[in-house]
């Protein structure tokens, strides 16, 4: 293979990655929380897809989008059940309760699906294009089609709709945005009803281009996607859109050129580097706090 059909599938990679960077994102830049049972929630989606196509004889275009409607209530549920309880309480409080709901998810998975991986069918069915001898999948092409098309989206909600600028008077200051009359519990759901939803949407695109569906499918790229947004500047949606493509092509450049064993490695030493250089990420803000 060519470098320039290891950067084309390091920015298929990278797109999985900066759609669900999306969600973690928007849920830390809004609820100021860190929600690491969201890699989770990409393996409910996939499962879904796997049980409505396999099972049922469900389309895979109708099939995604039940699983998103499905992983959008779960998201909802989890931040009223687990979350919202937690409010005013510790961040570490809400990180161990968000370790838990990964592991619940987990377990729930492995006994009604058990640990064997299933072959996940692919949801696409675009055919590959050919650029001279590189020759582009049609999951690779959809994949970064889909997310560019979700990050525009998602940034003309953010600027041009109410739930939107909602979305951003919490994010600035949650008492103050109450005090305006903004329902600040029914924005904060709605940011988990989204992201949720790019999680399913990210598990039937991640799902197709790897087949293979196991209980444990969501949580390394959960966590590289947590990276991503780190990266580019948690509480950015561009910051994890540049950050989720930049880790996709690293890793893949590192599997290629260095070696596949040492390109999570190399991914997170990348990370810890551009933090010691910039700590807000590439397009964070520093935010001024008053005392």
């Amino acid at each position: 293979m060519s470098f320039l059909s290891y950067l084309i599938n390091g920015l298929s990679l990278g797109s999985v990655y900066a759609i669900i960077a999306l969600g973690y994102t928007m849920v830390y830049g809004i609820a100021k929380m860190l929600n690491f049972a969201h890699g989770d929630v990409i393996m409910v989606g996939g499962f879904a897809i796997y049980t409505l196509m396999n099972s049922m004889g469900v389309n895979p275009i109708i099939a995604v989008l039940i699983s998103v409607v499905i992983c959008t209530a779960l998201g909802m549920a989890i931040e009223k059940i687990a979350y919202k309880p937690l409010r005013k309480a510790s961040p570490l409080a809400v990180l161990i309760t968000a370790i838990g709901v990964s592991y619940l998810l987990q377990n729930l998975a492995l006994l009604i699906f058990g640990s064997d991986a299933k072959l996940f069918s692919s949801v696409v069915s675009v055919p590959a294009a050919n650029i001279g001898a590189i020759s582009i999948t049609g999951e690779t092409i959809v994949t970064i089609v889909a997310c560019i098309i979700i990050m525009i989206v998602l940034t003309l909600f953010i600027k041009k709709t109410k739930a939107g600028q909602a979305m951003l008077a919490v994010s600035e200051d949650k008492e103050a945005a109450e005090l305006m009359g903004i329902n600040v519990n029914a924005t904060i759901s709605l940011t988990f009803a989204i992201g949720s939803g790019l999680a399913a949407i990210a598990g039937a695109l991640l799902c197709s281009a790897y087949p293979a569906l196991t209980p444990y499918t969501g949580s390394m790229p959960g966590i590289k996607a947590f990276v991503a947004a780190v990266f580019g500047g948690i509480g950015s949606i561009p910051g994890a859109f540049v950050g989720g493509l930049l880790l996709g092509i690293i890793e893949n450049l590192s599997k290629a050129y260095i070696s596949s064993q040492m390109a999570d490695a190399i991914v997170f030493s990348v990370l810890i580097i551009v933090l010691l250089v910039k700590p807000t990420g590439i397009l964070g803000k520093k935010i001024s706090e008053k005392v």
